[in-house]
């Protein structure tokens, strides 16, 4: 059976890495990958993406923006009807709490205790900010010093910190496991394989 082709669209590399993951467990294939240039500038091609996905499928995936108090108001702003074969899914709060929630692949990866990684990644209010102090408890010191942000620079994640979340994404994180602890990843998985199982080729 020929697998079905997705493009997609994100705000970054990890947000771009999760995406692949998902179309790929869901059984399609990844096409052309757009975006990754931040949230503001993916906000403004939602539509034009949408209109895209009235003949081909589309994952336009975004973080909740935190201006935002829940993910069907952002929807409702960006973009309140979608196409046949759009899915169109936000991470609650953040792409990060979808890997948080494979505890027990993260705490590996991380060399972290299993205790420490949040029970409801969900409930946090920066993921992002939990996984920076997971990484400064890591027993991995290339751990540590990838996505642990210098205290003498601005920025504020390690310069690694992308690429070795976007490996983990890769590599060892389960989305039907984490999906269990994330409803919006849930749900997003649910969207794709519906999509994916409903298109038949265009027109």
């Amino acid at each position: 059976m020929t697998s079905v082709y997705v493009s997609v669209a994100v705000e970054g590399i990890i947000d771009e890495a999760v995406a692949q993951r998902l179309v790929l467990d869901c059984g399609g294939s990844v096409s052309t990958i757009y975006g990754k240039t931040g949230n503001a500038r993916l906000h403004s091609k939602v539509k034009a993406y949408n209109r895209a996905a009235v003949r081909f499928p589309w994952l336009v995936l975004i973080d909740l923006d935190t201006a935002e108090s829940c993910a069907p108001s952002l929807r409702t702003k960006l973009l309140p009807t979608t196409a046949e074969f759009m899915c169109f899914r936000i991470a609650v709060r953040e792409v990060e709490a979808w890997l948080l929630a494979d505890r027990e692949e993260l705490s590996n990866y991380l060399s972290v205790p299993l205790e420490q990684v949040p029970l409801n990644p969900e409930a946090q209010a920066d993921p992002k900010k939990v996984m920076i102090e997971l990484a400064k408890a890591s027993a991995d010191r290339s751990i540590r010093k990838g996505m642990v942000p210098d205290p003498k620079s601005e920025r504020h994640t390690g310069r690694e910190y992308d690429s070795i979340l976007a490996d983990f994404a890769r590599g060892p994180w389960r989305p039907h496991v984490a999906a269990s602890n994330a409803d919006s990843l849930r749900r997003s998985l649910k969207c794709l394989r519906r999509m994916l199982s409903n298109y038949k080729g265009p027109d």
